[in-house]
């Protein structure tokens, strides 16, 4: 019985880890990459986020932190079109992009 109860807690465990790897994946992300505060004051702080059109709406990613900082200074007070690729996934309806690289169009 001890080892049945072992084997179900040891299934329940990668069931939750596979659903978390589930929601993560990696992508390419093409728009404007831009500050939510500053450029479109939705906000109170500012914020690096990159704008896609998705199925004819906007649709907004959140940077991770360190991307945030890294990438946030020169799309302050003006955005810039861009592709962003790096991991995506969603919280509490809020979709974040940990990002791997930013390239900016020319």
């Amino acid at each position: 019985m001890r080892k049945t109860w072992w084997v179900m807690v040891a299934l329940l465990v990668f069931a939750m880890v596979a659903t978390v790897y589930a929601q993560e994946k990696e992508a390419t992300l093409k728009g404007k990459v831009t500050c939510l505060k500053c450029d479109l004051n939705k906000a109170d702080k500012c914020t690096t986020v990159i704008v896609v059109k998705e199925g004819g709406k906007d649709v907004i990613y959140q940077f991770d932190a360190d991307a945030h900082k890294k990438y946030h200074g020169p799309i302050c007070k003006e955005g810039k079109e861009g592709t962003v690729t790096g991991t995506v996934s969603e919280k509490e309806g809020k979709k974040f992009i940990k990002v791997n690289k930013v390239d900016y169009g020319k």
